[in-house]
């Protein structure tokens, strides 16, 4: 294993709230410049949640492609949640080698977004023959809620700004989603042509929380090449998406990353995306001017700092690419 780069941070002091937030928040502000990841630890997140969630993931992937198909993606309609079978998933216009379930925050037929017909919100689609299993997402999806207020805070510290600048303006009622994917081990690799789990690409959001398990193959994109960032026991991964990139103007990077399963076994990967509210404005914070707006940088030579909107509509425009069928359902 190649020697950690990815920066460690203990943020035990983001979760308690106590004195020492702004030495967590000048750690959090330098990986931010430097790599625009870093891994977790102090989190508070139970690992008794976390591991009955491992392990009915894992159950629920061993069944056949039929049965998983019960809860499949086509079914949620606008709240694009459940199932999709390997290759089902595009990243720049190709086949990504894993499933997955989409999960996001639980809403009741009558609530006002669903009886609206807001696309990316309703109600979940859950495996109904696996005891515990909608109980115990939901769970974890709480935990990485509560997580993602405190790392905001610290995000928010660590650009010189009142802990609340976030919470106040964007994530008081933040759009989340959840993800669990299981890559299979490519029995069809070759040296000359690798297959991605998942390719270079960056997240949409503010904020992502990965927990990964043992099995390895995330790679970030750094300003030297691409480094690993491997498992670490009870940490959690971080990294920021484009919205956070765009208010920052170019100071925190939403940094590309990839994986490949380099296992032979099935890898799982759930990450958490802590992002701002569906209908909210993103606007850039005045923290100077921007530093970096290069396009051929950028993995889809796009230019993030362009936008203006709501972060629903930035979301969505790039789901569609991910998913073309849902802009059918969507539109």
């Amino acid at each position: 294993m190649k020697k950690l780069q990815v920066p460690l941070i203990d943020i035990s002091a983001l979760v308690s709230g106590n004195e020492q937030q702004q030495i967590v928040a000048f750690q959090i502000n330098q990986a931010c410049q430097e790599y625009g990841f870093f891994y977790i630890t102090g989190h508070g997140v139970d690992e008794d949640l976390q591991l009955r969630l491992e392990q009915l993931s894992r159950e629920f992937f061993t069944q056949n492609l039929a049965t998983k198909m019960e809860i499949q993606m086509a079914l949620a309609g606008k709240a694009w949640r459940g199932y999709f079978p390997v290759g089902g998933e595009l990243t720049s216009g190709k086949p990504d080698l894993k499933e997955g379930i989409y999960f996001g925050t639980e809403l009741a037929e009558n609530h006002p977004l669903v009886k609206a017909s807001t696309p990316m919100h309703g109600a979940n689609l859950f495996p109904s023959n696996i005891p515990l299993f909608r109980e115990t997402v939901l769970e974890y999806m709480d935990a990485m809620t509560q997580l993602g207020h405190h790392l905001m805070a610290g995000i928010s510290l660590s650009l010189g700004l009142e802990a609340s600048y976030f919470a106040d303006r964007y994530t008081a009622n933040p759009l989340t989603l959840f993800r669990i994917f299981n890559y299979p081990p490519d029995l069809a690799a070759s040296d000359n042509e690798p297959r991605w789990g998942v390719g270079e690409h960056t997240d949409y959001g503010i904020l992502t929380i990965l927990k990964q398990d043992n099995s390895g193959g995330l790679q970030v994109k750094s300003s030297s090449g691409w480094i690993d960032a491997p498992p670490i026991p009870g940490s959690f991964v971080c990294n920021i998406g484009d919205m956070l990139e765009l208010m920052t103007g170019g100071l925190y990077k939403s940094t590309p990353h990839r994986v490949k399963n380099i296992s032979a076994k099935n890898r799982l990967s759930f990450p958490f995306f802590f992002d701002p509210n569906f209908d909210i404005e993103v606007k850039p914070i005045k923290l100077g001017e921007v530093l970096n707006m290069d396009k051929e940088e950028r993995w889809d030579k796009a230019n993030v700092h362009d936008f203006r909107g709501t972060y629903g509509h930035y979301v969505l425009s790039k789901v569609f690419k991910v998913f073309p069928e849902l802009r059918r359902i969507v539109l």
